[in-house]
This record gives C-alpha cells, sequence and structure tokens, in this order.
C-alpha cells in the first residue's frame, strides 16, 4: 500500500505468482480512480485528495486489498476429527491513479516511470498476500485431533493456526512498507521525481 508523504499508518485492508499457488485458488482485479494535473506537482496533488482511503483521516496513492474465503472440509472418523480439505480462496484488489488529462511527454515519462515504480510495490503486497494463503493452506493440510467426535477443537485449532500465519504476514507486509517508505527509502524517490516534471 502507497500512502502520501508524512506519518505511517499500520493497517491493511485484510497490501506475482507463487511457486506453492497450487494449494490456494487466486484471483487479482485491478481498479482506477481519476485524477487531475498536467505537471507532476499537480498530480499529486490530486492523488492526495482523491486516493483509496487508508484510515480515518488519510489517503494512499495506491492499494492492495485482499480478502481470504475458506471451504474446509473436517470430518470425524470413530472418535478422531480430521481436516480432509482446506483450501482458500484469495481474492486481491489493486487500485491505481490513472490521470484523465493529456500529459506532455516529458510528463508522461515521469508519470510512466513513477507508475512502474508503484505497480512493483503493489504487486510486493499481492505476493505477500498469496504467500501468506499458501502458509496457512500448509499449516492445516492434514490436522487430526483425536477424541474429538464433533469436531469442535479441530475447528478451534484451524482458525488458531491460521490467525498465527496472518499475523505473521501482516508483520511482513508493514516491515516491507516501512522499508519503502522511510526518508531516502523508494516511495519518497518516486515520489520527489514525479513531483520535479513539468
Amino acid at each position: 500500500m502507497i500512502r502520501m508523504l508524512g506519518g505511517l499508518t499500520l493497517a491493511f485492508a485484510i497490501g506475482l505468482a507463487a511457486p506453492s499457488g497450487a494449494l490456494a485458488k487466486t484471483s487479482e482485479r485491478t481498479t482506477t480512480y481519476a485524477i487531475n494535473g498536467v505537471t507532476g506537482m499537480s498530480l499529486y496533488k490530486s492523488m492526495s485528495a482523491r486516493g483509496p482511503r487508508h484510515g480515518f483521516l488519510s489517503r494512499a496513492i495506491a492499494q492492495t486489498s485482499y480478502k481470504i474465503e475458506w471451504d474446509a472440509d473436517v470430518r470425524a472418523r470413530g472418535r478422531a476429527c480430521s481436516v480432509v480439505s482446506a483450501r482458500p480462496t484469495l481474492s486481491i484488489t489493486y487500485a491505481y491513479p490513472q490521470p484523465s488529462q493529456k500529459l506532455s511527454p516529458k510528463v508522461q515519462r515521469a508519470w510512466n516511470r513513477f507508475m512502474a515504480g508503484v505497480r512493483k510495490h503493489e504487486q510486493m503486497h499481492g505476493r505477500l498476500a498469496k504467500d501468506m494463503t499458501a502458509a496457512a493452506a500448509r499449516a492445516v493440510k492434514g490436522l487430526r485431533i483425536a477424541n474429538d467426535p464433533s469436531c469442535r477443537r479441530v475447528r478451534q485449532e484451524v482458525k488458531k493456526r491460521a490467525e498465527k500465519i496472518y499475523q505473521t504476514y501482516e508483520a511482513r507486509q508493514e516491515k516491507f512498507d516501512r522499508d519503502e517508505h522511510r526518508d531516502g527509502g523508494n516511495i519518497d524517490r518516486l515520489i520527489l521525481a514525479l513531483i520535479k516534471a513539468k
């Protein structure tokens, strides 16, 4: 998730195909929001005013949001309960800015470089989400608990394992954003290069 210059808020909307993707189904879609301006600075100001909401007061330049839905089959045999199958479906949505006015060749080149960096950043959030989903699927695969004929303990353990994976990967998402958004970091350089374009 790319945020505006300023304070860093740690929040995600739970932000390159993973080799382990076979454990989960993934769908991706891209949306855009219109911005105005013909210079780098005016485009940046428009993104600051119109970007996707991030938290209560701030806005992002671009955003990766995702949700996970589980299709799980748990069954009791005798007094034991097992996870027969647990396949998550990950839905990822990327939101990017789209200029609504024709840009000069110089500003268009700067915009193209800026957006290449923005897309790379957001796709890393998507990759982390894919890795997280696959890790959660692996964590519950083959789970079996003895003396659980109602399967209550298995369901609780599935939830516990998945939540632990989610927390681990949310921390990775947050660290990635901190590294990218630090002063002099990748996002800072992308923005500074854009706002110089006239």
